[in-house]
């Protein structure tokens, strides 16, 4: 463990079980099973459907990308027909591969939510993208049984909850050594939803957990290629798959969490007891500390400095012929991540510091139509991101890693250096964005895949008042071609 934090870490000896967080997975089994909407507070409701909202957007931008199109090709191949909606498409497939394809196309422009973390030794923004995995997953079994919105909404609330509180008891060597949260931790939020759907009891969806656990795989070397959404999809997949076979009678632990050859030790050496036993929906994660909406279709860890950034082109007139170079300063695990230095396609380009400072300076903003491989590769983006210089610094590393503390130092010809430093950005819990702001991503998103206006607007207004609808086809109709 890194970080210095009081915060303890669970090391395995053969008995620990015995000793520390023994019946853990029934714990959260036991959670799944008897959490009722009625228990749902107005704030996780009001919450909570932004996310949803936000997730149904990236589902329809994500349906256009590159990845969308390989994904329906190799589904179509497959003949894998049903009775569920592929987002944005004419398609309907089985459940777990609709799951699949909106999974991955939620995560396609690296354009969704963030679980935050709350411990120091912890990096912030870097725990797990909850609504990629689970959303998909529930949306496809409430779509099937012709379930209500208020069976989604429930779904899905247990099943972001049972995903972040796994992803913040995990030891920080999970992430640190390599594997991607989205996925690893993101086959819980899954399997607990459909399990929740499915309505089965305690033993069957200690099982169905155990089954996921067991398919739970992603490495972040993949970052900034299509294999990251990929994760996102096989994570929303994985959880219908384990719900399924559980049904059906597979065995299973039933304590593939806690037990010494489980997911916490051979995924991470070890986790905190003290961040899952008692805490799911206490207090429920939405609410604190929080889950982060992103304003720009790149790694959350751009997000601060882009804030700031933009903040200092508007207010003081900033336009790139100006600068001679930028220096950019973090704490030295977001260089871990935002991996790529000189991009040349519009994944690598979303790890990206320097492209991310470079397109503010030349357009102003960054939205889906600047993250593009004709953008990358413009010749004033290449030449402008040799100019931006990305690295740690001293201050930035001592504010601590439950920050994304980012000092911009943006050097002009005429001799002046404009300053400024931000650790959180738009769309964080202390610079949230209202619905209508993420309306309008959602427009965005919607305009990006060509979507008909009055659809849009159709499922913005019943995200406001899902609790209400009667079926999720309702909403599943105004998203499919």
């Amino acid at each position: 463990m890194t970080g210095g934090s009081d915060v303890e870490i669970q090391r395995f000896t053969p008995d620990i079980e015995s000793r520390h967080g023994e019946n853990l997975t029934r714990e959260v089994a036991s959670f799944v099973v008897d959490t009722g909407f009625a228990e749902l507070p107005q704030e996780l409701l009001d919450l909570s459907s932004k996310s949803i909202l936000d997730g149904l957007g990236l589902a329809l931008s994500g349906s256009v990308a590159e990845s969308g199109r390989l994904v329906q090709e190799y589904l179509l191949g497959q003949g894998l027909r049903g009775n569920t909606t592929v987002l944005g498409t004419s398609l309907r497939m089985l459940e777990r591969f609709s799951a699949f394809a909106n999974g991955v196309a939620m995560h396609a422009d690296d354009y969704d939510d963030t679980q935050l973390a709350v411990g120091p030794d912890r990096v912030y923004g870097l725990l797990t993208h909850p609504t990629a995995p689970c959303l998909p997953a529930a949306l496809a079994i409430a779509e099937n049984g012709d379930l209500s919105g208020r069976d989604l909404i429930l779904a899905y609330n247990i099943g972001v909850e049972v995903e972040a509180k796994i992803a913040e008891a995990m030891s920080p060597r999970h992430y640190q050594h390599g594997f991607h949260t989205t996925a690893t931790c993101g086959v819980f939020a899954s399997a607990a939803a459909v399990a929740k759907l499915y309505e089965l009891d305690i033993e069957t969806t200690l099982r169905a957990l155990a089954i996921a656990g067991s398919q739970a795989a992603g490495l972040r070397e993949n970052f900034g290629t299509m294999t990251k959404p990929f994760h996102a999809g096989r994570a929303a997949e994985a959880g219908v798959v384990a719900a399924d076979f559980a049904r059906a009678g597979w065995t299973a632990t039933d304590k593939i969490l806690e037990s010494p050859r489980g997911f916490f030790q051979a995924h991470g050496g070890g986790y905190s007891l003290d961040a899952l036993q008692a805490k799911l929906g206490n207090p429920w994660t939405f609410i604190e500390p929080g889950i982060s909406i992103k304003p720009n279709p790149s790694g959350s860890l751009t997000h601060p400095g882009m804030t700031k950034m933009l903040e200092l082109i508007l207010k003081y007139d900033i336009k790139a012929e100006d600068v001679s170079s930028v220096d950019v300063g973090t704490n030295h695990n977001m260089p871990n991540a935002l991996i790529h230095h000189r991009p040349t396609d519009e994944l690598q380009a979303k790890f990206s510091m320097e492209f991310c400072m470079a397109i503010l300076l030349l357009e102003r903003r960054g939205a889906l139509p600047e993250f593009t491989d004709e953008v990358v590769n413009r010749a004033d983006v290449q030449e402008l991101i040799s100019r931006v210089n990305f690295s740690e610094h001293a201050e930035a590393e001592a504010a601590g890693y439950d920050k994304m503390t980012t000092i911009i130092d943006i050097n002009l010809h005429d001799g002046r250096t404009i300053s400024g430093r931000a650790d959180f950005g738009k769309g964080s819990p202390t610079n949230p964005m209202s619905y209508d702001e993420v309306a309008d991503k959602f427009r965005g998103c919607a305009e990006f895949a060509d979507w008909p206006d009055n659809r849009t607007e159709a499922v913005i207004d019943m995200i406001r008042a899902l609790e209400d609808v009667a079926s999720v086809r309702e909403l599943t109709t105004l998203l499919s071609r």
